[in-house]
């Protein structure tokens, strides 16, 4: 299954914030993500992700693992992400440095989300400040197969429209890259 994904700097986040609180109850959750690579860097470099996150909640704590592949559209990035929860967080990162994988970056998230169907489809809507980087993003995802990746992302675009989030406000800028940028 792909993830079709477009993210987007906010101008206006309360506004944004009041009008995703029209369409859904928010969850807001910290997440905790160390990503991984190998010694080389050969995920980063063919722009595949290996990631465990750690989410902290109201309704308590979960982790999950996490595989992108490479991106299937380049103008938003989005990937086939596989992914699956795990019991004990300390061994999915203990097998991972097992099997030769070091973590990379790790840095924290602080999401306001939202869960709702729009024009069809199961959304979900991550209003994102990451305290390293300057600036509220919004994501808005669905899962798709690939063959709908086109169509999905013209919805994305429309619910986006609908938040009075613009096409020049789109980024393609990754978290990862950002929080490293800052830690140079």
């Amino acid at each position: 299954m792909i993830e079709a994904e477009l993210k987007a700097r906010v101008h206006s986040p309360e506004a944004v914030m009041r009008q995703l609180d029209e369409r859904a109850t928010a969850r807001v959750e910290i997440y905790q993500d160390s990503y991984y690579d190998r010694p080389d860097g050969a995920l980063e470099k063919s722009g595949e992700e290996l990631r465990v996150r750690t989410v902290h909640g109201a309704d308590g704590t979960r982790t999950v693992l996490t595989f992108k592949g490479a991106a299937v559209d380049e103008a938003s990035g989005s990937k086939p992400e596989h992914e699956t929860r795990v019991e004990d967080s300390e061994a999915a990162h203990a097998i991972l440095r097992g099997l030769g994988y070091v973590p990379f970056i790790v840095f924290d998230k602080r999401c306001r989300n939202y869960d709702f169907e729009a024009r069809g489809r199961q959304m979900l809507a991550t209003l994102v400040r990451v305290p390293e980087i300057d600036g509220t993003f919004l994501e808005i995802e669905t899962i798709v197969d690939e063959d709908d990746v086109r169509s999905a992302l013209d919805d994305i675009r429309a619910v986006l429209a609908e938040l009075g989030i613009g096409s020049e406000e789109l980024t393609r800028e990754l978290y990862t890259d950002a929080v490293a940028a800052q830690r140079r």
